[in-house]
């Protein structure tokens, strides 16, 4: 009978150790995870960007950031140096920056044309030499920074066909410029519309451009 005891100890021990070991194995082993970096990657693939100047860069990156294949629309600075690139250096109008908006969109949704039309008819007035509305200085300059021939030549080509119809009463002053480098705006600059939409800087001048987007382009606006 003693014996029976012993074997069904050792046993029941055999068990319970054996299931800790295969616990502690469990425990040890790395989870299986994708870097966050390789997912953004993952997902930007097939994507084309694009960036635009056209005075404060709030209304403009509303107008894209509204429109259906567009996934991205940051707000930033370009034409001048990186220590340059902040907002209350490039507000003085001394360093050559341009406030600018990278769009990052989907081709197989909205073509760069289509882009274009947009830029040109809503979200700014290319007719105004180094400012828009109220905001004067060379930062808020009519400016496209081009990625690659392609975009030149099709933005050039855009540009004088307007000219040639005459769709604006002054010929257009918009500068067509190779991008050398793209600096993010400060974080507060971001999505400001949004964020803030009864500032009255933005009741006055930005949320009738997404009015307008809306009239014109309805098949493109998504109304975020």
């Amino acid at each position: 009978m003693m014996m029976v005891i012993k074997l069904a100890l050792i046993f029941v021990v055999a068990i319970v150790v054996g299931c800790s070991v295969v616990n502690s194995s469990a425990s040890v082993e790395p989870p299986v995870s994708v870097p966050i970096a390789a997912v953004d990657a993952e997902a930007m693939k097939g994507m084309a960007t694009a960036v635009f100047a056209g005075g404060f860069f709030w209304g403009v990156e509303a107008v894209f950031e509204n429109l259906k294949g567009v996934v991205d629309a940051k707000s930033g600075y370009t034409g001048g140096s990186a220590k340059a690139a902040n907002y209350d250096d490039v507000s003085e109008g001394t360093t050559d920056h341009a406030e600018v908006v990278l769009v990052t969109y989907d081709p197989a949704k909205i073509s760069y044309k289509q882009l274009l039309e947009v830029f040109f008819s809503v979200a700014h007035n290319p007719t105004e030499l180094n400012r828009q509305g109220p905001d004067t200085g060379r930062q808020y300059r009519s400016a496209i920074f081009y990625s690659g021939e392609a975009q030149q030549k099709e933005t050039a080509a855009f540009i004088a066909d307007l000219n040639q119809k005459n769709v604006w009463p002054k010929p257009i002053v918009t500068e067509v410029v190779a991008l050398e480098k793209f600096y993010d705006a400060e974080a507060y600059h971001q999505n400001y519309l949004v964020r803030n939409p009864r500032q009255p800087y933005i009741v006055q001048h930005d949320l009738p451009k997404l009015a307008e987007l809306k009239k014109k382009f309805p098949e493109l606006y998504i109304g975020k």
